[in-house]
């Protein structure tokens, strides 16, 4: 694995992809994250059905990707292992596709052995990294993946953890000018579209408690994808993008799923 740089796990502080893993029923969390997790489902009891939701699209996303073409993926904020992984669906339709995961939680590292488990040996890698820093990214995908051929950037319920202030339109923007034509964006996102009240409530709670929540509108999701071209249906729901390409999450039509998907290839 690449970029194995040990970093104490802060217990005190919770961390999106912990509250993800126990949004999923994991069990590699802390108490600190479970109980920023209740607090969010009193606002909106249907979170982890959100979780859900963004995990069933990254597969439709993967599968969709390799059965046009796609042999390369970099995902970012890959979170703690939960199969089937992406490299397990991409290689399932191609098993000749090369996968980098790229994650900023030490946890995340802890357990990349099980997130390659099973996987075709030098086709599969990890690397700690944060978005924050694209040039770190870049460096450690290089050495997995031939930035001559197209590449798929998955970026999974991550960038609504990243704020304006850290330039998260400009983060992916040079993620992607080092990626050829043929390339694909992947991307779901968190909105207060539907939720104003909730979600104010959310981003407020978050923040007291140190974690940036950077809810964006329609229109500035669709900003991250300027210069590409958008794949069909373009930007929707994130359950409503190629629905036939994978089984329907339990409950995501009980009720809204505030936030977007879209997958769209640069030219």
């Amino acid at each position: 694995m690449t970029g194995q740089h040990r970093v104490e796990i802060d217990t005190g502080k919770p961390h999106p992809a912990r509250m993800y893993d126990w949004y999923l029923g994991g069990k590699d969390n802390y108490p600190v994250d479970e109980a920023m997790g209740r607090q969010m489902l009193t606002l909106d009891p249907r979170v982890p059905v959100m979780a859900r939701v963004n995990r069933a699209f990254m597969h439709r996303a993967t599968r969709w990707l390799a059965r046009n073409g796609t042999r390369q993926f970099l995902d970012v904020g890959t979170g703690i292992p939960t199969e089937p992984n992406l490299h397990q669906v991409a290689q399932e339709v191609a098993p000749d596709a090369r996968v980098v995961y790229c994650d900023n939680d030490p946890i995340v590292l802890a357990h990349a052995a099980a997130l390659l488990r099973g996987a075709p040996e030098g086709a599969t890698d990890y690397l700690q990294a944060d978005v924050r820093d694209p040039d770190a990214i870049l460096e450690g995908a290089r050495k997995i993946l031939d930035f001559d051929r197209p590449v798929a950037l998955s970026l999974v319920a991550l960038l609504h953890f990243v704020s304006d202030e850290d330039g998260a339109h400009d983060l992916v923007g040079r993620l992607l000018a080092e990626l050829p034509s043929g390339s694909h964006l992947v991307m779901t996102h968190a909105t207060a579209d539907f939720t104003p009240g909730e979600s104010r409530a959310a981003t407020e709670k978050l923040k007291a408690a140190g974690v940036t929540l950077a809810l964006r509108s329609r229109e500035e999701f669709t900003r991250f994808f300027d210069g590409l071209d958008l794949i069909e249906p373009g930007v929707v729901v994130p359950h409503l993008w190629h629905p036939e390409l994978g089984e329907p999450v339990a409950g995501q039509d009980d009720g809204v799923v505030p936030g977007y998907g879209a997958v769209a290839r640069k030219p």
